[in-house]
Order: C-alpha cells, then structure tokens, then sequence
C-alpha cells in the first residue's frame, strides 16, 4: 500500500469547471448557465481548451445576489 501524503498548503482551487461552480454556489448546472447568461453569475475564462470559472468572482458575484426580503427565520419562532 502506498501512503498518500497530505499537500502542506491545503487551499482551494482559484479555477473551477461548470459543474464544480455550480456546486460551489448549491446550483445544478442549468441553474447555473443559466445565471451565466443572465449576468447573474460571471463569465469563464478560457485556459487553452479549457472553460474555467474564478473561484473569487463567483463567490464575490454570489455575494452581491439580493438577499431574501421577509424570509422567515426559523430561529424567529424559539421561544
């Protein structure tokens, strides 16, 4: 058996495909291109034959999304 060592800089990855964005921000796929095409979500960029979402623009641009008005919060109805 073969020991896997642990990387010593554990971090995410900056560049993530379509299907791991999408997951990033809890949306399925056609959610997501969806909120690509929109300009709700950003725009990829291409490495060589790659299609590959920033990490950072996506979290920044998630961020900026408007926030539920009058959502109910579970924590409203503890006593």
């Amino acid at each position: 058996m073969v020991a896997v060592r642990a990387d010593p800089i554990a971090y995410p990855p900056r560049g993530m495909p379509r299907e791991e964005a999408a997951r990033y921000i809890g949306v399925g796929t056609t959610k997501f291109d969806e909120m690509v095409a929109d300009g709700r979500m950003p725009r990829p960029k291409k490495i060589d034959g790659r299609v590959i979402w920033d990490r950072l623009r996506v979290e920044a641009t998630f961020t900026d999304l408007p926030d539920v008005e009058n959502a109910l919060n579970p924590f409203d109805r503890v006593f």
